[in-house]
């Protein structure tokens, strides 16, 4: 499922992403409240995951934002604020649950795990499409027009990240952060070869050519339309 992680703590974000990933979830992250909430009220995530001190925007207000907009997404608060007081305030807000610094991954696994049993999250499909381009997240099988293609797993995880946001450009330091874990390196070429690799898979032998490079902004993944031939 695709959940966002909105933490100024670079650190702790990308231990929650890493650890989240491992377990075979999508995750954006977003590190100051401004960009936390315009992410949250744009885009639908399974869950977000919420410091309540932020720059910019405190958690709590990105929370009573998202509710006034009627955005009922599921949202675990993280916060140092420990005391009863403070989780009652943070729940009264909208929050659906409340886990204080420090914590432990696996508690913070088990969280999302007990909203999912409660049947309050629909995970994301686990087919996704584009044309005659289907990736089961589930299984990790990817087909074109019913043959199968087979992936390496970094491959795979480029695949589904632009499957995701089919449509849109997405350049190469989302790719490096989504899919490799670290920030943008101008220097490397390492998404070059991978996106040439997997455009030879899912390309080459079919019509219309679906991956397409943005001169200066990044990739998207679509079907062309007649007017771009």
């Amino acid at each position: 499922m695709r959940i966002l992680v909105i933490e100024d703590d670079i650190e702790t974000a990308n231990y929650i992403a890493k650890g989240l990933k491992e377990h075979g979830h999508t995750v954006d992250q977003a590190h100051d409240g401004k960009d936390g909430l315009f992410m949250a009220l744009e885009n639908n995530y399974a869950i977000i995951i919420l410091d309540r001190m932020l720059p910019a925007l405190d958690g709590l207000s990105i929370l009573k934002t998202l509710r006034s907009s009627d955005k009922q997404t599921p949202v675990i608060i993280l916060s140092a604020l420990g005391e009863v007081d403070d989780r009652v305030e943070g729940l009264k807000a909208g929050g659906d649950d409340y886990l204080v610094k420090p914590f432990a991954f696996s508690e913070l696994l088990a969280r999302i795990d007990a909203l999912l049993r409660r049947g309050e999250i629909k995970p994301d499909s686990s087919l996704l499409k584009v044309a005659d381009l289907e990736l089961d997240r589930l299984s990790h099988a990817v087909k074109r027009a019913g043959k199968p293609i087979d992936l390496q797993p970094r491959e795979y995880l480029i695949l589904e990240y632009l499957m995701q946001h089919a449509g849109q450009i997405v350049t190469r330091t989302m790719l490096l952060e989504s899919v490799w874990d670290y920030h943008f390196d101008p220097q490397t070429n390492i998404i070059d070869v991978h996106i040439s690799r997997l455009r030879n898979k899912i390309d080459r032998d079919f019509t219309p050519p679906l991956l397409q490079t943005v001169r200066g902004a990044g990739y998207c993944l679509r079907e062309p339309t007649s007017e771009a031939g």
